[in-house]
């Protein structure tokens, strides 16, 4: 074994200790994203779960489910699972169950969309009213906001008596946290706008009231952005604020991402590595401000690259998302003597979404064991990604509406 895989060994296959008293195995995180293999009702299926035991038995330490929504009212995507009064808690705890094997932790992503939810199945609220092209939303009453706090924390009080081992808030990505913090959203003048310590208010109240609910040796996460690439939106400046604000609070993992969906802004550079994984330079400012351990995500394609980050004081720990797409054993991988890097596939003037939806497919095939049989377009990924979620938007009509 050379001198640079025991290294990489080593660093990836360290412990990481939580504030709250948790233990994580190693370094390597299966960051959260939209797996949409919920069952149209909220509640989870066989193949999801399968998906998340996949990345347990892959050696991943912890894996994160996407957009698991706190209300029913506001979804991201008609395939989220909801954590809200009289949920499928045997299924549930099917999910916990098979995600944590192996030793792996399995948290839940507590959302809200927002100015963001999914229109067919919802009615848009963010902080403020917006009527731009292509977004439109209400805003939020007071009495909505001041009902935020108390609708999480009873998602992660059914996530911790479903059995999963910790919850992450998301903040990040132009969900309704991120929305809170991003001035192209949150035009609000009273006690939840205006400085970033306003902006924050919400969140900090709905950490406390998240914390209360579970107990102070449950694991509490939060994902934030570190820019929204957006002229306009959050910066960089501001987003170092909030992990100051964040390491006054309670909880025990900071995700460092980035980037948001508002139409007409015009994209940003702000806070970006000019190669390599994207939020290199602001997790490292970010770590020099909080004793809170950092995950980074976004842009980690070699084990060298994650080595180097945490080598380097920009993160704790290593948040992969399509890598572990493409190869769900990727922490076994990369703890290996051989090691060895996913090799991501290259699309041909790929149509608008279809890239996404490609890798949102091929999550479908891993949790049929069939990846081997997967070869969809992009084009032809995102046709069967919009009619099953066409599909499912019916379903939960039915169960919610």
């Amino acid at each position: 074994m050379s001198k640079t895989d025991e290294e990489a060994r080593t660093v990836l296959g360290k412990p990481l200790d939580l504030p709250c008293g948790a233990r994580l195995k190693n370094r390597l995180l299966k960051s959260a994203m939209s797996d949409s293999l919920g069952d149209g009702a909220g509640n989870p299926t066989q193949a999801q779960a399968r998906l998340y035991e996949r990345w347990a038995e892959g050696g991943a330490a912890l894996s994160l489910i996407g957009e698991v929504q706190t209300s029913p009212q506001y979804p991201e995507k008609p395939g989220n699972l909801v954590l809200s009064p009289e949920p499928d808690l045997a299924a549930l705890k099917s999910l916990a169950t098979r995600g944590a094997v192996n030793g792996a932790a399995l948290w839940p992503q507590l959302g809200h969309a927002g100015a963001l939810s999914h229109g067919p199945i919802s009615k848009p609220k963010g902080p403020s009213a917006l009527n731009v092209e292509g977004l439109k939303c209400e805003g939020m009453t007071r009495a909505d906001i001041k009902a935020l706090p108390g609708v999480y924390a009873r998602a992660a009080g059914i996530a911790k008596e479903a059995g999963f081992g910790g919850v992450q808030i998301h903040a990040g990505h132009g969900f309704l946290f991120s929305q809170f913090l991003s001035p192209l959203f949150n035009h609000r003048m009273d006690a939840y706008g205006g400085s970033i310590a306003g902006r924050f208010r919400i969140i900090d109240e709905t950490i406390s009231a998240v914390r209360q609910a579970v107990g102070a040796s449950f694991p509490v996460g939060i994902k934030i952005n570190a820019t929204d690439k957006l002229v306009g939106g959050l910066n960089e400046d501001d987003a170092l604020e909030v992990v100051r604000l964040i390491d006054r609070t309670s909880v025990d993992l900071i995700d460092v991402s980035g980037g948001t969906y508002f139409p007409g802004a015009a994209s940003s550079s702000d806070g970006l590595s000019s190669s390599g994984p994207y939020f290199l330079g602001f997790a490292r400012q970010a770590k020099g401000l909080t004793s809170i351990p950092i995950m980074l995500t976004g842009g980690f394609e070699t084990r060298q690259q994650a080595v180097g980050a945490i080598l380097g004081g920009a993160a704790d720990a290593i948040s992969l998302a399509r890598s572990m797409v493409l190869n769900p054993s990727l922490a076994n991988t990369w703890l290996s003597e051989s090691g060895g890097d996913p090799e991501f596939p290259v699309f041909d003037a790929p149509v608008r979404g279809g890239v996404t939806a490609w890798y949102s497919m091929r999550l479908t095939a891993l949790a049929e064991d069939a990846e081997a049989l997967f070869d969809q377009t992009p084009a032809a990924a995102l046709e069967a990604y919009d009619a099953r979620d066409a599909q499912r938007c019916v379903t939960w009509k039915q169960r919610f509406q």
